[in-house]
C-alpha cells in the first residue's frame, strides 16, 4: 500500500526481490548492525546469478502468488477521488519532430559505429554528444536549417487542438441536448 493511500495496493513484486527480502529477513535475524543498501544489493544479485533454477523456484512461486493476488486487488481497487487515469495517447495526434541534434545523430550515427564496431548504444550516444557538442555553430547549419522546415508540427498540433475542441464542443451540446429531452420526458411521465 502506498504511503497516504491506504486503499491502494502495492505494485507486485519480481522474484529476485522477494530473495533481497528473504536475505535481508536472514541478516536481521543474525546481526544486529544494518548493512549497506547497496553492498547488500550487490551481494545479493550475484547469489542470484549462482543460484541453480530450482533454488529459485520457490521465490518465483512467490512471485506467481503474488502476481495473482495483486491482480484480484487491482480489480477492486477504486483510485480516490481526483486521482486520474493515465492519458492514452491519441494515434491521430500529430507526430513530434526530430531537433537539429537529433537529425544530426541520425546523419552520423552510421559513420561512428562504423568507425567504433564495439560500442554500445550508450557510448554511441556520448560520443555523437560530444561531436554536437564540439562543432561549431556554421557546421550545425544543415541539421538546424533542415529541422526548421520540419517546424510546421508547431501549426499541425495548434490545429489539431482546435480540431478536438471543436469536437468536444458537439458532443458537450449533443449532450446536453440529449439530457434536457431525457429530463423533458421524465417530466411528461409524472
Amino acid at each position: 500500500m502506498g504511503k497516504g493511500e491506504p486503499m491502494k495496493t502495492r505494485g507486485k513484486m519480481p522474484s529476485h526481490a522477494f530473495f533481497v527480502q528473504t536475505c535481508r529477513e536472514e541478516h536481521n535475524k543474525h546481526s544486529d548492525a544494518s548493512a549497506n543498501f547497496s553492498e547488500f544489493s550487490k551481494k545479493c544479485s550475484e547469489w542470484w546469478k549462482t543460484m541453480s533454477a530450482k533454488q529459485k523456484g520457490k521465490f518465483e512461486d512467490m512471485a506467481k502468488v503474488d502476481k495473482s493476488h495483486y491482480g484480484r486487488e487491482m480489480k477492486t481497487y477504486i483510485p480516490p477521488k481526483g486521482e486520474t487515469k493515465k492519458k492514452l495517447k491519441d494515434p491521430n495526434a500529430p507526430k513530434r519532430l526530430p531537433s537539429a541534434f537529433f537529425l544530426f545523430c541520425t546523419e552520423y550515427c552510421p559513420q561512428i559505429k562504423g568507425e567504433h564496431p564495439g560500442l554500445s548504444i550508450g557510448d554511441v550516444a556520448k560520443k555523437l554528444g560530444e561531436i554536437w557538442n564540439n562543432t561549431a555553430a556554421d557546421d550545425k547549419q544543415p541539421s538546424e536549417k533542415k529541422a526548421a522546415k520540419l517546424k510546421k508540427y508547431e501549426n499541425d498540433i495548434a490545429a489539431y487542438q482546435a480540431e478536438r475542441k471543436s469536437d468536444a464542443a458537439k458532443k458537450g451540446v449533443v449532450k446536453a441536448q440529449k439530457t434536457k429531452k431525457k429530463k423533458e420526458e421524465e417530466e411528461d411521465d409524472d
